[in-house]
């Protein structure tokens, strides 16, 4: 059974036929979906999925193109959201130097901030970099946000960079682009990933792995994806299932599918959290 730990049902493009989309994923053995929140409204309505689905969970975050919207107020309501017990880390948050939606120092800022929340509620990390491993890593280092650990997600950097990743106490999040056929570096990276460190993520309804390009992606998909990771590992998707579910669950604390809540995260400290 497959864990998708990056979806975005909570995106409007799922609206008109979110329950075929949930069954299609069960039927293709996607046990546990994490649908990760960009902003504070699709937070919100990641927490009322896993609400109301026993195999979901939710994040709440703000991506780095929407940080120029997060002032003290908004830090404020996601520190609340953050506190429900079906919410399982703080994400997506990171940088972006690709598109630089939002500046570059403010993307930076709320960075730091959301590394905070999660060191605050004892909560993984999710993190989004793109055109930025460098900047990124230098934060996370220097926040020491390796006490709570989490996942690079949708990974687009080297080996040296996988390396730094591991070293700093985060897993490898691979989607989609994992079967393209001009992604052999990260087929590479992926090859000699620890399988502790691996998560499965298809990023939907962005994405989709080769058989689906151009089309909009969904859970059920995640198989393409786990065939690759294991043709280029040597294994068998079962096993890769296996241990990747395995990693998901003990990172995002998951409780099984037919229970309603997740372990306690740990203390919640009550600091004031600033931008």
């Amino acid at each position: 059974m497959l864990t998708d730990t990056h979806a975005h049902l909570n995106h409007e493009r799922f609206r008109s036929d979110l329950a075929g989309v949930v069954e299609r994923a069960r039927q293709a053995g996607v046990e546990r979906i994490i649908n990760v929140g960009y902003d504070l409204p699709s937070s919100r309505e990641a927490l009322q999925l896993a609400r109301t689905h026993d195999a979901m969970w939710a994040t709440c975050g703000v991506h780095p193109h929407d940080a120029a919207g997060l002032g003290p107020r908004g830090l404020e309501e996601a520190r609340q959201l953050a506190r429900e017990p079906r919410v399982v880390a703080i994400g997506e948050t990171g940088l972006d130097f690709f598109r630089d939606l939002s500046p570059r120092d403010v993307q930076a800022r709320v960075f730091r901030a959301l590394i905070g929340l999660a060191l605050e509620l004892n909560l993984p990390l999710v993190i989004h970099v793109r055109d930025a491993h460098e900047e990124a890593l230098r934060i996370v280092e220097g926040e020491g946000a390796g006490r709570v650990g989490g996942v690079f997600h949708c990974f687009s950097g080297d080996g040296a960079i996988a390396q730094r990743c591991l070293a700093a106490g985060f897993h490898i999040g691979v989607d989609g682009p994992v079967t393209y056929p001009k992604s052999g570096e990260l087929r590479e990276v992926v090859a000699r990933l620890p399988l502790d460190r691996l998560l499965l993520e298809t990023d939907c309804p962005y994405l989709p792995p080769q058989s689906r390009r151009g089309k909009r992606n969904e859970p059920s998909l995640l198989p393409e994806v786990a065939g690759r990771v294991a043709e280029v590992r040597g294994m068998t998707i079962e096993a890769v299932a296996e241990a990747t579910t395995a990693n998901a669950v003990r990172l995002f604390a998951l409780a099984p599918p037919n229970e309603r809540e997740r372990p306690a995260t740990g203390e919640v400290r009550g600091q004031t959290l600033s931008l």
